[in-house]
């Protein structure tokens, strides 16, 4: 599994907020100017430090199974480049026996990598729904507090957001604000690349 933001831009597409649609009414807006804010709402989801940290977990838990794929692929790799370079010497029943084989093998690959895609589609968005409930209320709650009236989420599809200001983007603060109520510390930075060795002048 590739990193948990390639994840989230892949899989999580399809990830609803169901605490928002639960909503109770909201209650009237209060007199005066109205506050807009916007927030990219599933970005700030998996950008908390728990969700950094619960994705992480999920990427780990699936690793083995990627591998066993990994190996189920260099296995069939393996075994039609030797029915391709051995191919003159076998006869017609030798190399349809193994051609046959080696299709069953690509069809049981295609059922496993399927099986573990939609199982890790499903944990992803259990892991990503149970936390967006937990964000959902911090959100609500820094908005009262900063006197928005309406939050948009630009993430959603058929917002009608065409421009905003970068001070009305409310989704680092959320994020922030978050990671204090959660206290969950932030993950350990990924350790510097190691220099590219550099030839000696002239060379």
């Amino acid at each position: 599994m590739k990193s948990s933001l390639a994840i989230v831009a892949t899989l999580a597409s399809g990830f609803v907020l169901s605490a928002a649609a639960q909503t109770a009414t909201a209650p009237a807006a209060p007199a005066g100017p109205t506050k807009i804010a916007v927030i990219a709402f599933q970005l700030a989801v998996a950008q908390t430090n728990e969700g950094q940290r619960d994705l992480a977990d999920l990427e780990k838990k699936f690793q083995p199974k990627q591998t066993q794929l990994k190996a189920q692929n260099d296995e069939i790799d393996t075994l039609t480049k030797q029915l391709q370079s051995q191919s003159s010497q076998l006869s017609d029943t030798e190399k349809a026996s193994r051609a046959a084989a080696i299709d069953t093998k690509k069809k049981q690959l295609d059922r496993d990598a399927q099986d573990a895609q939609s199982d890790f589609q499903q944990e992803m968005q259990d892991v990503l729904n149970t936390l967006a409930s937990k964000v959902y209320d911090t959100l609500t709650d820094y908005a009262k507090q900063h006197g928005y009236t309406l939050v948009l989420d630009v993430q959603q599809q058929g917002t009608p957001v065409l421009y905003a200001a970068d001070a009305s983007n409310i989704t680092k603060q959320v994020i922030d604000a978050y990671n204090v109520k959660s206290g969950v510390p932030a993950p350990p930075a990924a350790p510097p690349a190691a220099p590219t060795p550099q030839g000696k002048p002239g060379q």
